[in-house]
């Protein structure tokens, strides 16, 4: 890439994720949900340790414990990208609470004491899962969920670096992702997860990226993009965790439509799924006293 676009696109991402970070998945980047106040740590338990288990934990804010989870589930299964997708994702909420609303991230990072830890093992994590992922893809190309992974942990990656932290990286990152979930989807058009984060892209790119750029990242679609995550709430094929992951993302491109009524709904749906997370609730409690628009006579 010529000196001068570089540089250019790393600010264009940067000026994209510092919107929402993974916020695919709630109004506070992801595509999720937060709470401003930390749960308490518990180490879980490796009796009912499962995958769906650390979902469940990170989809209710507690990053802390889902990243644990992960964590020590990979111990039975060094390779299972699951795994990584649910610790990375974990870590960096974790990451970007601690830093919360600042306009020096890089200040506020210095201050953050587990950050540290939390960075290097998220770096750790990233590296080790690309390099799982390449390496299954040479004997198996086609395979959708090597591929979905490998698309989702480089976004995070992307997230992470030019959203959470402000650091100009991720151009190789961003065009992996986005040609591995493409390629998810030429192999299987009703992969939900794929459609979720790939729409995603095509909504901040379209919503975000000044006109005469859109195309240096491949264009993007508000419209395309919201008809998408639609569709994908409603897929009736879809697993629990994907099913909530696609409504998370639903409804957070909602509250950034100002369909608000439409938003609330969603919201209310999820939080008799996860009435763990408070931000849902709150969510759900200000937007039911927000007043409704007059209704002009005769209408």
């Amino acid at each position: 890439m010529p000196n001068l676009v570089a540089p250019m696109l790393n600010g264009v991402l940067a000026g994209w994720l510092a919107m929402a970070a993974a916020g695919v998945q709630a109004p506070d980047t992801a595509g999720q949900p937060t709470d401003a106040t930390p749960a308490a740590v518990s180490v879980p338990d490796p009796a009912v340790a499962s995958i769906d288990e650390a979902q469940r934990l990170f989809y209710v804010g507690r990053y802390e414990e889902a990243a644990a989870m992960a964590l020590r589930l990979r111990e039975a299964a060094p390779n299972d990208l699951a795994t990584y997708e649910v610790r990375t994702s974990a870590l960096h909420f974790l990451i970007k609470r601690h830093l919360g609303a600042t306009k020096d991230p890089q200040d506020a990072l210095k201050r953050c004491t587990p950050c540290a830890s939390w960075l290097a093992d998220l770096k750790a994590d990233t590296l080790q899962a690309q390099q799982i992922a390449r390496a299954a893809l040479k004997d198996h190309a086609r395979d959708p969920q090597t591929l979905f992974y490998l698309g989702k942990i480089d976004l995070t990656h992307v997230w992470l670096h030019l959203g959470t932290l402000g650091q100009k990286t991720g151009w190789n990152e961003y065009w992996e992702a986005r040609h591995s979930l493409d390629d998810v989807l030429k192999i299987d058009p009703t992969h939900v997860r794929a459609r979720v984060a790939r729409a995603w892209i095509d909504y901040i790119v379209d919503t975000r990226v000044p006109l005469g750029l859109r195309w240096v990242l491949g264009g993007g679609s508000k419209k395309r993009a919201l008809a998408s995550m639609r569709d994908a709430a409603a897929s009736t094929t879809a697993d629990f965790f994907s099913h909530a992951e696609a409504n998370f993302a639903l409804w957070e491109m909602l509250v950034r439509e100002n369909r608000y009524d439409e938003a609330v709904t969603v919201a209310e749906a999820l939080s008799r799924d996860f009435p763990e997370n408070r931000e849902l609730v709150r969510f759900v409690e200000a937007n039911q006293r927000r007043p409704k628009p007059a209704t002009a006579p005769g209408a």
